[in-house]
């Protein structure tokens, strides 16, 4: 069974390098002051659900109950320009994951699963398989691959 005491989990910081180095982000959607991975970030506070997002954004959710109406922010803001790639759990029998991920421009399968930090279970594997999906401005034909150990 896929849960957890809390929807609040900290990306990697390997992990994330890994990505920037290969997409250079310039936002982070959904973070706080001490888990920002952006110098620019939108915080609780902010409402990034309510923001306009441009540039090269990373998205690492809240895993909750609202994690839906991240990915359809995602969805939506690529078809504004942006680049939006997230870090999600891969629940591919979800309404949201055939909703937009299935319209996205790539799907990475993240091998293995992730060892989140900060208040996620004190740094434990997550208790999910993981995805990297990727919403690119007029991709609307995923691209499936795996990342992570091999």
């Amino acid at each position: 069974m896929f849960t957890s005491a809390t929807d609040d989990w900290e990306t990697p910081a390997d992990f994330f390098s890994m990505l920037d180095t290969e997409f250079h982000f310039t936002l982070d959607v959904c973070a706080s002051a001490s888990n920002s991975k952006c110098p620019r970030f939108f915080s609780t506070d902010d409402n990034g659900l309510s923001q306009s997002w441009s540039g090269v954004c990373w998205m690492n959710p809240p895993y909750g109950r609202e994690i839906g109406e991240w990915v359809r922010k995602a969805y939506e803001e690529s078809q504004r320009g942006a680049t939006v790639v997230c870090l999600i759990p891969a629940r591919t029998d979800t309404a949201y994951w055939h909703d937009y991920v299935m319209r996205s421009s790539e799907v990475r399968l993240v091998r293995g699963r992730l060892h989140f930090g900060g208040k996620a279970d004190k740094g434990h594997n997550a208790p999910f398989p993981c995805a990297v999906v990727v919403f690119r401005w007029g991709s609307y034909t995923p691209y499936f691959s795996s990342v992570g150990r091999r």
